[in-house]
């Protein structure tokens, strides 16, 4: 059984908590395995402003992405230190404007020859926790590399 060698781990990262523990898991592997780690946020159109009707104001736009670029920024950041303290080179990189947060996700690895692909998955109460998130089923479906996926 040929064995994987890790070089190049992808994180995608919200700020949820389930994110959180994926970064950990991320991190943990990649300063195991000597791997480059890349954080990746993408901040999706939303899809009352993709589906509306009527016009969005350019200012609504301008305003949601920058906010939305402040808080990606904030969220990578702090993944990037935590990296960094542990010995472990990391880089980010934010997506914006993108209708498919999965499309964006599998490009990306597929792009930048991930060897895996680690994301949380979305906590919910009941019997829907036994459901993974639409990120991370469809992550998990269509890329090409490796995932995994934590809680």
């Amino acid at each position: 059984m040929e064995t994987k060698q890790l070089k190049r781990i992808l994180v995608a990262v919200d700020g949820s908590e389930n994110a959180t523990h994926a970064a950990r898991a991320a991190i943990a592997l990649a300063k195991k395995f000597n791997a480059e780690l890349i954080v990746c946020h993408v901040i999706p159109t939303p899809a009352f402003f993709a589906q509306a009707v009527f016009t969005v104001p350019g200012d609504t736009m301008r305003g949601y992405y920058e906010v939305s670029r402040t808080e990606g920024n904030r969220i990578v950041g702090e993944v990037v230190k935590l990296a960094e303290a542990n010995g472990v080179k990391a880089s980010s990189t934010i997506r914006d404007n993108v209708f498919s947060v999965v499309e964006c996700i599998v490009k990306l690895a597929e792009d930048m020859n991930i060897d895996l692909i680690v994301t949380g998955t979305r906590g919910l109460g009941g019997f829907k926790k036994l459901l993974v998130g639409s990120v991370s089923s469809g992550v998990t479906n269509h890329s090409k590399s490796s995932v995994l996926l934590v809680r």
